[in-house]
């Protein structure tokens, strides 16, 4: 059909409800620029990294705040302390928890309240906007907005971009923090938070923060759950008492070290870490491991030395892949027999312990290398000591030791060994030492030794021979103090000597006894 035009009297209608639009008033211009002012004087706007560790920052403190409370609430008073006074000692710690997370709860506070300023800020220009083009959509008004106002909002997010950039880089990245004086700048538990959330949306690999936590932080956030694609973390030399239940949430860490903290125990389910290889947990207060420790069938090194461990768990013999073990500076008395089971084991150390004796199974190691028991109270080595055919080095100095056993002469590959500083109580080497061929150095000093077997003179490697303070009388003391290989000989002339006069002996006698018996069985003068 024919289309008609409109009649003039709509056409005159919609041209006038139909805005047109006018420059704004030299007014309108100044308002706008004061508005632009306001916002550009603001400072950056927290990240959503930073939100994120703020919320996890106050969920970990209230978390903390209730188990430290809880705690507080089952002791009970020494018995010879006054219910009231023990009372008055409960509301302080007490309060002192409450103190503690009233003043690490600010800064995290604090960063929230600023965001919901920051999006009050927000809502403000977005109505200045409106107000601008009332009859656009929000995509054209925002392109109508005067270029003042958009330079601001683009100067707004390159800040934003460029301090996350810094803080990443800082963080994350760089080893230390310094601060104007060149000290190390120390992190906050949001600040921890902060830099956990940046980890985990990276998808970085490692997190470093040796020594750099506050003193006063104990615990972690509890957001470290997040860090899935970290396979290594360096939480060393701070002051951490805990670690968050959600730290099994890494499942790709191969690589935790945690030593010189003041960790007290380890989570239930530490054992989920199932994928890792390295452990150090050294210089801490633990004094037992959790049930679930012996799913750690990865782990290849572990450090467990000073701590508090009166006794390792049978569990430890679930470690198969275990090559090397720490666990110097305690007070173990024993060894579980299930150490045997850790077959894999190269070097052992324990040094500076309890041990009264170690059990049989220590012959089943046949991989180990080192074996450290240096200050212990260990009356004699197992027989089962000579099985260790790879042993190269073994350390039973600073102990009670009575005798040492036959059998640890097979044992062939050693190359060192400290018999040294056992006192009153050893007073001789096993006769067959000279089947250690291999054997280069040899601490026998502060013993009661006073003759050296005769078998040593085989001991044709050896270079480092110590008998400080040791009574020896073969080899005289002189001939000690010119070095290991003259002792060797020493003792070879000393047999060759002694057998060359023993067979002169023989001879004698053998000649005198024919010349009697000639004198007796003779022919008989008449």
């Amino acid at each position: 059909p024919l289309q008609t035009s409109p009649p003039s009297s709509t056409i005159a209608t919609t041209m006038a409800t139909t805005p047109y639009p006018k420059p704004p008033s030299q007014a309108t211009l100044n308002t706008i620029q004061e508005i632009t002012q306001i916002y550009s004087s603001l400072p950056p706007r927290p990240s959503i990294e930073e939100i994120e560790a703020a919320t996890t920052t106050l969920d970990t403190l209230n978390n903390l705040e209730e188990t430290k409370l809880q705690e507080i609430s089952t002791q009970k008073p020494p018995h010879d302390v006054p219910d009231d006074l023990f009372y008055v000692l409960q509301q302080l710690k007490n309060t002192m928890v409450l103190f503690q997370s009233h003043q690490q709860r600010k800064e995290a506070i604090h960063l929230l309240q600023l965001d919901k300023m920051f999006q009050t800020f927000g809502d403000l220009i977005q109505r200045a906007s409106e107000l601008i083009s009332p009859d656009e959509d929000t995509n054209t008004k925002k392109k109508k907005l005067p270029t003042l106002l958009e330079d601001v909002e683009e100067e707004e997010e390159l800040q934003k971009s460029d301090d996350f950039e810094d803080e990443k880089g800082s963080l994350v990245h760089k080893p230390f923090l310094f601060t104007g004086d060149g000290s190390i700048e120390k992190l906050s538990l949001i600040k921890v938070a902060t830099v956990i959330e940046n980890c985990a949306n990276n998808k970085d690999t490692t997190l470093e923060l040796r020594g750099k936590l506050v003193d006063q932080m104990e615990w972690l956030p509890l957001s470290i759950g997040k860090l899935s694609d970290v396979t290594q973390i360096d939480l060393s030399e701070n002051r951490i008492m805990a670690l968050p239940t959600t730290i099994v949430g890494l499942k790709a860490l191969t690589k935790l070290d945690l030593h010189s903290n003041q960790l007290i125990n380890l989570p239930n389910s530490f054992g989920e870490l199932i994928n890792l290889i390295d452990l150090d947990l050294h210089a801490n207060k633990l004094k037992s491991l959790p049930a679930s420790f012996g799913d750690l069938t990865n782990l290849v090194e572990l450090d467990l030395s000073t701590n508090d461990f009166i006794q390792l768990p049978d569990k430890i013999g679930n470690l198969i892949s275990l090559k090397r073990l720490n666990v110097e500076t305690n007070r173990l008395e024993e060894l579980p027999f299930t150490i045997g089971n850790c077959t894999s084991l190269s070097v052992l150390k324990l040094d500076f312990n309890e041990l009264k004796a170690l059990p049989e199974a220590i012959g089943k190691l046949e991989c180990l290398e080192i074996l450290t028991l240096h200050y212990n109270r260990i009356k004699k080595l197992p027989t089962t000591i000579g099985n260790l055919s790879n042993l190269e080095e073994l350390d039973v100095s600073f102990n009670e030791l009575e005798f040492v056993p036959e059998n640890l002469c097979f044992a062939v590959s050693l190359k060192k060994l400290n018999l040294g500083k056992n006192f009153a109580d050893l007073r001789a080497l096993p006769t067959s030492i000279g089947n250690l061929e291999m054997l280069e150095e040899l601490d026998i000093s502060d013993d009661q030794i006073k003759t050296l077997p005769e078998s040593f003179r085989f001991l044709s490697k050896l270079r480092v021979f110590r008998a400080d303070v040791t009574p020896l009388e073969v080899p005289p003391k002189e001939v000690v103090k010119l070095g290991a290989q003259e002792v060797v000989q020493y003792m070879a002339d000393y047999v060759t000597n002694r057998d060359a006069k023993l067979l002169s002996l023989k001879k004698k006698k053998k000649k005198g006894f024919c010349f009697w018996f000639c004198s007796i069985c003779g022919p008989q003068q008449e």
